[in-house]
């Protein structure tokens, strides 16, 4: 890594704005409670209502990883979108089938949306997602198995392929060891008996073959997950989905995302319905 990233990316850790709000959720589908920051634009009241959205973060980080990474309170300002991020922990967004408590699909509609809904005043036409990696894959899943509720949504450098070869090279990159492989085991089955790929986003876009929406994502071209979203386009362009895919030099890092998540925020703008 060389000097001038190493400046930046310590400057960005350094941002972890306090948000207005953070929840702690004793939930009936996760073992521990799920720690949520929510952040409001200056502009919030109690007269109008305002868009929403939901960040989620990547795999081995937590609820905090996002207000690391970006100005999330200037974000929500700027562009008038109340912004929540929930701990994902190493969910990978789903219900286990193999892990009682671990349940975080269910965690995520049936407690998490109704107490944001709940406690602020919400724009239910403009309701958006997206994330990293891990997060990446969590939003466009929700977004695809559940496409009324949101607007549109995004990913940012997705793990979007969920298969024992794929994440087992990502593991030994990142970690030299296997503990994606062993936290996806736990929650999803051993891998010689368990099909992994029925997670994967190109599958369920082929279990969903009425999804039609818009939506973003992209990746750096140096991103060992760079396939993954180039799979994608290749699969969405068949499908005639009309996304928008961007992909431009960059890294699996804090430093791409930091650029990469306000291209989505402006494509949520411009996606807002009245």
């Amino acid at each position: 890594m060389n000097k001038a990233i190493s400046i930046m990316i310590g400057l960005l850790t350094t941002i972890s704005l306090k948000a207005q709000e953070k929840w702690m959720i004793k939930s009936e589908y996760l073992a521990p409670s799920d720690t949520v920051l929510v952040f409001k634009p200056k502009a919030y009241n109690e007269k109008e209502k305002f868009p929403l959205v939901y960040l989620l973060h990547g795999y081995s980080e937590n609820y905090k990883q996002w207000s690391q990474t970006t100005d999330l309170q200037k974000l929500a300002d700027q562009y008038g979108f109340i912004i929540v991020t929930p701990d994902g922990f190493t969910s990978y967004y789903i219900n286990s089938p193999t892990n009682k408590n671990s349940q975080y699909e269910d965690f995520f509609f049936k407690e998490l949306v109704p107490k944001v809904h709940r406690s602020f005043n919400i724009d239910d036409k403009n309701v958006f997602i997206s994330g990293l990696s891990m997060g990446g894959y969590g939003a466009l899943r929700y977004f695809i198995v559940h496409p009324d509720y949101f607007n549109t949504a995004g990913s940012t450098s997705g793990a979007l392929e969920v298969d024992y070869p794929n994440f087992q090279k990502v593991s030994q990159h990142f970690w030299q060891n296997n503990r994606l492989i062993d936290d996806l085991t736990a929650n999803i089955g051993n891998p010689k008996t368990a099909n992994w790929s029925q997670y994967s986003i190109s599958t369920l876009l082929k279990q969903h073959p009425d999804f039609k929406k818009a939506f973003i994502f992209d990746c750096g071209t140096e991103d060992i997950l760079y396939s993954n979203s180039a799979k994608l386009k290749q699969q969405t362009d068949g499908l005639k989905i009309p996304v928008t895919f961007t992909s431009q030099p960059g890294d699996h890092n804090t430093e791409y995302w930091n650029k990469s998540i306000e291209h989505h925020f402006v494509y949520f703008q411009q996606h807002l319905k009245k």
